[in-house]
C-alpha cells in the first residue's frame, strides 16, 4: 500500500479515463520524444476517494471524493510564479515516462491538486474534469461568448467537450465535423446545431 507524503493523499481509485496518449503508450511505447524504457502504469483522467492524508494536509479528509489534476509542478520556477505551472519543463504529469499514472487500485497524489467533487457529480464525471478543462481553455482562447458562432473540427472526446462548453458559454450555433457518422450522431445528441461528415460529396445536417 502506498504511503502518502506530508503534502499528499492516498486515494482509492474509482474511475480512470483512457486517453489517446494512453493508447499510444500501450500500442507504440512512445509519444514523440517520450519513450517508455520500462513498464509504466497508465492513466491521468481520474477520480477517487481519499483514504489517508499526509501530516500537513488540512483541506481534505478520508472519505472525500476528489478529481485529480494530473500535472503537478516539481519546483517553483518562473512558470509557476507566473501562474503557468503547466508549462514548467520539470512538471510531473501522470503517465508520462518515467512517472506512473493513476490506473491502479491505490495512488498517492499531491493534495493541492485534488479537488472535491460535489455530491451531484459522479466519479465517472469527475474523471472527465481533466478533458473538460481542455474544452474550457479552448473556448476561452477562441473568445466564445453569448451569441457566438463556433466551428469545431473533430467530434472525438475533446471536440465533444468543446461543444458542451461552447453551448454552456452561450454560443448561438455550433457546427462540428468528423469522418465518423457515429461520432457525429453523438454530437447531435449533445446539442450540435449542424454536423458535417467530412469527405468528398458530404453534406451538413441540421440536428
Amino acid at each position: 500500500m502506498p504511503v502518502p507524503g506530508p503534502n499528499e493523499v492516498l486515494l482509492k481509485m474509482h474511475s480512470v479515463g483512457i486517453c489517446g496518449s494512453d493508447v499510444h503508450y500501450w500500442q507504440h511505447g512512445r509519444i514523440g520524444d517520450f519513450v517508455l524504457q520500462e513498464p509504466m502504469v497508465l492513466g491521468h483522467e481520474a477520480a477517487g476517494t481519499v483514504c489517508a492524508v499526509g501530516t500537513s494536509v488540512t483541506h481534505l479528509v478520508p472519505g472525500d471524493r476528489v478529481a485529480i489534476e494530473p500535472g503537478v509542478p516539481r519546483e517553483n520556477d518562473e512558470f509557476c510564479k507566473n501562474g503557468r505551472y503547466n508549462l514548467s519543463p520539470s512538471i510531473f504529469f501522470c503517465a508520462t515516462p518515467p512517472d506512473h499514472g493513476s490506473l491502479c487500485r491505490y495512488y498517492t497524489h499531491s493534495a493541492s491538486f485534488c479537488y472535491k467533487l460535489p455530491d451531484n457529480v459522479s466519479y465517472e464525471e469527475g474523471a472527465l474534469v481533466e478533458p473538460l478543462s481542455v474544452g474550457i481553455h479552448a473556448c476561452r482562447r477562441a473568445g466564445v461568448s453569448l451569441g457566438s458562432y463556433v466551428f469545431i473540427c473533430g467530434a472525438g472526446p475533446i471536440g465533444l467537450v468543446c461543444l458542451l462548453v461552447a453551448k454552456g458559454m452561450g454560443a448561438a450555433k455550433v457546427v462540428i465535423t468528423d469522418l465518423s457518422s457515429e461520432r457525429l450522431a453523438k454530437a447531435r445528441e449533445l446539442g450540435a446545431d449542424f454536423v458535417l461528415l467530412s469527405g468528398a460529396g458530404s453534406e451538413a445536417e441540421a440536428s
